[in-house]
């Protein structure tokens, strides 16, 4: 016998029993970004290396240590996509889709991390999407949290928080840095090996460690915050505004600041108690300078990702439940009862009902997977059914049932 083969590690399989909670949440999430007018765009899985060093930061780690990068045998360098921004971006320049104005878009898929498999985070990892591009002002920041917002409102998700921060311009970033830079050389003792790195080529990400023993010290650094350029400070409040407007409750995080280069000003994260130490579940902000990173005009841009991973492990700690529930099963036996019970399943269908056919066998197995299917009804077709054109349909869950015609059969099982 030959060895079984698994799934890579990292990489899940989604089974049936599980799918049914994946569908509800994806339906909801694109019914709410299309009401705000977002049109979907799907790009490669697969992008030139280039894209991501150029787009990402060299100095991040996702560039860094997490890509799945490898030679095509043209020898050229791809990579497996660690996230969707920058694919976005590079189709936004390549189309010139643009031309006419300012796009609201979003996506949906897989993206790829070469990280430790942990709980709500795979190397294999899904995620949602969403780009406003060409938006210039902090209205279009405002409402894609408000639209996250409503998301939850729909799903029935209570318990999480927003926090928001600005980081500001380029100007304002570099001031900072050589700020940071110093405060960070006289604690250089109480830095971990990663931040020792970053001092030297990113010391705005040491605010993002999570390492416990540095948080006091952390605590302790320059606020950017409290430093912004005059337009900066001019964004942020007009969103805090905006924010206060619409009823949210939100945190101002002043060492909150993404893992990526590419942010400047608006950055936020919605999070989760209920999910452990990976606790957010959707966070963007603006990336103003990213079409130039990538060889595009400067073009103001807002965006965030959410990972579907992750807020299925929130929905499922708020005992959110979805399940597969077709309209009915048909359950056959008997002479003749067959070939009745495949016309009829079709005919069913073709009033747009959500039908199971069974298997056939004994009447009583029929039945049995009938209550396991979700479905509401059972159509039972039997010899005297097959022979009069008629069916018997019975409510699963009261026990009542009558014998009727098609067209009826429809009204009772709609």
């Amino acid at each position: 016998m030959s060895a079984k083969i698994q799934s890579v590690r990292g990489m899940e399989d989604l089974l049936p029993e599980r799918s049914a909670l994946w569908q509800m949440f994806e339906d909801a999430t694109r019914r709410i970004f299309e009401q705000y007018g977002y049109r979907n765009i799907r790009t490669p899985i697969v992008e030139p290396t280039a894209l991501f060093v150029r787009g990402l930061g060299e100095v991040t780690d996702i560039v860094e240590k997490e890509m799945y990068v490898f030679d095509d045998r043209n020898r050229e360098s791809l990579a497996l996509r660690p996230e969707a921004t920058a694919g976005i971006v590079r189709s936004a320049i390549e189309h010139n889709f643009l031309y006419n104005g300012p796009m609201r878009v979003w996506t949906v898929g897989p993206m790829f991390r070469y990280e430790r498999p942990q709980k709500g985070r795979q190397r294999q990892f899904h995620q949602f999407d969403v780009e406003a591009l060409g938006f210039e002002g902090p209205d279009v920041d405002a409402e894609q949290v408000v639209m996250l917002a409503r998301l939850w409102r729909t799903l029935g998700l209570e318990n999480v928080e927003l926090q928001v921060n600005s980081i500001g311009d380029a100007a304002d970033r570099k001031a900072h840095r050589a700020k940071l830079v110093a405060y960070f050389e006289k604690h250089d003792k109480l830095l971990d090996e990663d931040s020792r790195r970053r001092l030297a080529t990113n010391p705005l990400r040491i605010l993002d460690s999570k390492n416990p023993a540095m948080q006091e010290m952390i605590e302790g650094a320059p606020r950017l915050l409290d430093h912004l350029g005059e337009a900066a400070a001019e964004h942020f409040e007009s969103l805090k505004v905006l924010l206060e407007r619409s009823g949210l409750a939100y945190r101002v995080n002043p060492r909150l600041v993404r893992g990526l280069d590419y942010y400047n000003r608006t950055v936020f994260e919605f999070v989760s108690g209920d999910i452990g130490a990976q606790s957010t579940i959707a966070g963007g902000g603006r990336y103003d300078a990213l079409f130039e990173q990538l060889g595009g005009k400067p073009t103001p841009a807002c965006g965030f990702g959410m990972g579907i991973e992750r807020a299925l492990l929130a929905l499922e700690a708020a005992k959110v439940t979805a399940a597969h529930e077709p309209h009915a099963f048909v359950v056959h036996a008997g002479e003749g009862a067959e070939l009745a019970a495949w016309s009829t399943a079709e005919k069913l269908r073709d009033a747009g009902l959500q039908v199971v056919l069974g298997p056939g066998g004994s009447f009583k197995s029929q039945m049995k997977r009938a209550d396991a299917s979700g479905a509401r009804h059972a159509v039972i077709i039997g010899e005297s059914e097959a022979a009069s054109g008629q069916v018997t349909v019975k409510d699963l869950r009261s026990g009542a049932q009558q014998t009727v015609d098609l067209k009826a059969a429809v009204q009772l099982l709609g």
